[in-house]
């Protein structure tokens, strides 16, 4: 209860200095910048050679590179909704959901920054997947105003035609000529999301020896390594939109005074990763620029950051001081101890750890159950507390296991397992004990569970009861015994609705998002 009364005091002390902070220097202008499943260390910024960014590696060399940057809940709309309300998704009703009904009362950062003066507009993907409505029922504009209209042959099947940097250049002439308008937008690629062309990696002149390591969850063949190539061309396509918006703000004069953030939602779509708690799942890539506020460049930091820190800081630097009564208490905090610090390494010592969860995501198991876990990452090690051990992590065999987007890496494993190989589908699929925990330093995939080992009890203990403390001061439902809550909200996909009960009934319902071969021919348990 202290920690949290602080956090309030500290809070308000922002708040207050936040408006003179506003009045006292021109505001700057926000892009943020979202690829749609992008894995942590796939970057040139952090060693990668197989994966070519350097249009986020020229924002991570004039600002700060973050290494320890999480989302607490690695799945699209949840982690969205985090973004957007600096709020930990158990704190969200609804919102902390996949496919979901967002609750009117979370305002979103972009919302109040339109309020208070922003020209504000997105392109690509904003939140979602889901329903965004405000209390008499009309669609928000919970990312701005939409930007859609130009579109561009992609370099690939299944990339799309959305031409980003030609949507943001259309908007900044028209933000332009609102001259003493500071401006926020959203570039929300697609990309790396499913699906891809397959085989555009080597089409593309990379080599499946490119890559260096293989994760220990998948097996190291030809087909995951092609996967894998696959994706790395979506992240690119990613990165040269990003480019072109650099080069569009140098041109207009703007670079140095926008506040630049790239990233992306969570871990990449393939199994174990996307929907999932492990490290790969919720540790993102992060860069911010903006040489107006930010002291230094060239810095890696490896403080723990967390995106509910994303809107607290936006609002710092707007000076906005007022969130009701558009936004709810935010749980984040600001960036800006970390901008005003020319260090790098850890600036900030209490920024040691984060907090991870989920609830439901995609559907697929009896009545819409999900699968929840809460999770903390303190000092390079990972625990996690998996509260319904009894459920399939991935979804139900039966139903295809559609908490994970088919691809050539998933039916590989599926098909190993029917061929009488279960390790890889153990890891990626098989059911979960109640405690996990890893030394992320020498086991950054996660593969070996150190919950049982007594030399690390008293550690586990610890971080358990660092997560449950915090949790029961966020409000969390689960730690009061009503849980249950998430399972019950409404699904916003009616096509796809109750998936479990109709498809074993007999309907044949489509979840487009995987393969037909996904799906076990009786159930594995």
């Amino acid at each position: 209860m202290y920690t949290l009364v602080k956090r309030i005091i500290v809070s308000v002390f922002l708040f207050g200095s936040w408006l003179s902070l506003g009045q006292a220097a021109e505001r700057p202008n926000i892009l943020f910048a979202i690829a749609d499943d992008w894995s942590f260390g796939h970057a040139g910024a952090y060693g990668c050679d197989w994966v070519r960014t350097p249009s986020f590696d020229r924002v991570a060399e004039d600002g700060i590179l973050f290494r320890h940057a999480y989302t607490p809940n690695a799945k699209c709309a949840p982690s969205r909704a985090i973004i957007l309300t600096g709020r930990n998704s158990w704190q969200l009703e609804q919102a902390g959901n996949h496919m979901t009904f967002f609750p009117a009362k979370f305002g979103s950062w972009m919302e109040l920054l339109e309020a208070n003066g922003y020209s504000t507009g997105y392109t690509g993907k904003g939140w979602g997947p889901g329903f965004a409505l405000d209390a008499s029922g009309k669609p928000r504009k919970i990312t701005g105003q939409a930007w859609q209209k130009q579109k561009a042959k992609p370099p690939a099947r299944a990339i799309s035609n959305n031409n980003y940097s030609g949507n943001f250049a259309e908007f900044l002439a028209g933000a332009n000529s609102a001259k003493v308008k500071p401006w926020a937008f959203w570039y929300g690629a697609t990309e790396p999301h499913r699906g891809y062309e397959a085989g555009v990696g080597r089409r593309m002149g990379k080599k499946l020896s490119d890559i260096d390591q293989v994760p220990k969850y998948w097996p190291d063949n030809d087909v995951i390594r092609n996967d894998m190539l696959d994706y790395s061309i979506e992240v690119e396509h990613y990165d040269n939109h990003l480019g072109k918006i650099l080069e569009q703000l140098e041109a207009a004069g703007q670079l140095d005074n926008t506040l630049i953030v790239a990233t992306s939602d969570h871990g990449m779509p393939f199994p174990r990763v996307k929907g999932q708690a492990y490290e790969a799942s919720n540790h993102i890539p992060l860069a911010i620029r903006w040489p107006s506020g930010i002291k230094g460049s060239g810095r890696v930091v490896t403080d723990y950051v967390s995106f509910a820190d994303i809107a607290p800081t936006f609002l710092e630097a707007a000076g906005v001081a007022k969130l009701a009564p558009i936004m709810q208490p935010l749980s984040g905090r600001s960036l800006f101890g970390i901008f005003r610090l020319p260090k790098s390494g850890q600036v900030i010592a209490s920024r040691d750890h984060v907090i991870i969860g989920k609830e439901r995501h995609d559907i697929g198991r009896p009545n819409n159950w999900g699968y929840p876990i809460r999770g903390i990452v303190k000092d390079d090690q990972l625990y996690l507390h998996n509260f319904k051990t009894d459920r399939w992590p991935g979804g139900n065999p039966e139903t295809g296991y559609l908490n994970c987007d088919g691809s050539p890496t998933k039916t590989t494993i599926l098909t190993q397992r029917r061929e009488g190989m279960y390790h890889f589908w153990n890891q990626s699929f098989g059911k979960r004990p109640q405690e996990e925990l890893f030394e992320l330093k020498g086991d950054a995939d996660c593969v070996n569970n150190l919950a049982k080992s007594k030399q690390h009890a008293e550690l586990k203990a610890a971080l358990k009861e660092q997560l449950f403390a915090e949790l029961h001061e966020q409000g969390d439902p689960r730690m009061f015994g009503k849980g249950d809550v998430f399972d019950n909200y409404p699904y916003s996909g009616e096509s796809t609705d109750n998936f479990y009960r109709r498809y074993m009934g007999g309907e044949k319902v489509r979840a487009g998002w995987v393969q037909p071969t996904d799906f076990e021919e009786e159930k594995l348990d």
